[in-house]
């Protein structure tokens, strides 16, 4: 089946659309401004992403909204109900063979779908559920499949979204829900934390049927997501990484994805006309990371801020290590496993091989290139069987020499 030329021009214009949705991409991609039409997620290749499945691997998504009208106003959305943006619409059948399309093609090997409000939310949940039932029950699709739900639908149509879904994710939008109602009036911070613990409840119910039956039915085997934007309003960094891990530990998410806030043509009077950094964002997801993998705790990040906001200049990890240099040197081969875990520049993997390495003998300096990617970084830290750091790290030398002005940062740099 051919791709009609209507359905491409509905393509541009809402795979476009998508791109400020962040909940299927990695922070720091590339630079975006909602003013000029580029930037992640752009509708080059026609609107496909990559993302990463519950089991790790790389895959590639359609990434697509149903519509991009809107009945909300959302203050920090392009599409929102005053928008003068050109607008467009597919139906559930069309969104369903143009992912079949493309999936024969080999182009993609997934679908993320999400949507503005029309008529109701209860209307367009039905919509988004029609894409995924005509899928995996029409056209037995059997590729990843990421649904944005809408909170205000009832509780019943987002349970048959994770019926049909890998993942399913609702967004709490905004860190704060003072901020929620001031931009987002229509929306209800409590009843978006309700959808995601109704949620959460489907989920683990299913998970305690798994041991019931030989072979249960799938729901959101990937679990639930949400996003967040940053800078559109006034929220410092403590307020988002304390937003987060609230939502962590009372929803059970499998990712908090932060969206730096992208200016919009026309928007409402008050709203920021420049972009936050978008290395605020990555710093973010470092912070995030630190304390779902490493075992810090949002306040040990949170005390080592300037004014509520985490340093730009290096990562969160780092700045702990420089505000709290009596924790070290580490013995690499007497350490426990959580002390190993606060080495800047040392990651889970390198942790795991340190561990492993210990088992056949004691570890040398040169047996730490393999377990870091820059012994430069971690030896002001650590101590070996033939090494011991020098004062370096009382000097002040350190912090110059390891810290970079913020535009110099790698934003691929693993979150050591």
């Amino acid at each position: 089946m051919a791709v009609s030329e209507k359905t491409i021009a509905k393509l541009k214009i809402l795979a476009d659309a998508a791109k400020y949705d962040a909940s299927c991409a990695s922070s720091g991609s590339k630079k975006r401004d909602s003013r000029d039409g580029k930037g992640v997620g752009s509708i080059e290749g026609m609107g496909i992403c990559h993302a990463y499945a519950p089991d790790g691997r790389c895959i590639s998504l359609l990434k697509v909204l149903l519509t991009n009208s809107c009945i909300f106003d959302c203050a920090y959305c392009i599409n929102r109900a005053s928008s003068g943006v050109e607008r467009a619409r597919f139906t559930p059948q069309e969104v369903a063979d143009l992912t079949v399309e493309f999936y024969k093609r080999n182009y993609i090997e997934g679908l993320f779908l999400s949507s503005g409000i029309i008529r109701s939310p209860d209307y367009t949940m039905e919509q988004i559920v029609e894409v995924a039932r005509i899928l995996r029950e029409e056209h037995d699709f059997g590729g990843y499949m990421h649904l944005k739900t809408i909170p205000e639908a009832s509780p019943e149509l987002i349970e048959a979204a994770g019926r049909h879904a890998d993942r399913v994710s609702i967004n709490i939008e905004l860190p704060t829900a003072n901020s929620l109602k001031k931009l987002a009036p229509e929306k209800d911070r409590g009843g978006i934390e309700d959808a995601m613990a109704g949620l959460k409840d489907a989920i683990e119910a299913h998970k305690r049927e798994k041991t019931l039956r030989a072979k249960p039915k799938l729901f959101a085997p990937g679990g639930q997501s949400t996003q967040m934007i940053v800078g559109a309003d006034k929220e410092d960094d403590a307020q988002v990484l304390t937003t987060a891990t609230d939502l962590y530990d009372k929803h059970r998410l499998r990712r908090v994805y932060y969206s730096a806030f992208s200016p919009i043509p026309d928007s409402k009077p008050g709203m920021p006309v420049n972009k936050p950094p978008l290395i605020r964002e990555h710093r973010l997801y470092q912070a995030d990371w630190l304390t779902r993998f490493y075992g810090f705790r949002r306040d040990e990040i949170i005390s080592t801020m300037d004014g509520g906001m985490l340093d730009l200049a290096a990562d969160p990890k780092l700045i702990w290590a420089l505000k709290n240099q009596g924790f070290f040197p580490i013995d690499v081969n007497s350490a426990t496993k959580e002390e190993l875990l606060r080495i800047p520049g040392v990651g889970t993997k390198g942790v795991e091989k340190i561990l492993a390495a210990r088992r056949f003998g004691r570890l040398r300096y040169d047996d730490l290139t393999r377990v870091a990617a820059s012994v430069r970084k971690i030896r002001p830290f650590v101590t070996a069987l033939d090494w011991t750091p020098t004062s370096l790290l009382e000097s002040g030398a350190l912090e110059a020499r390891m810290k970079k002005p913020a535009e110099q940062q790698d934003l691929f740099a693993a979150a050591a």
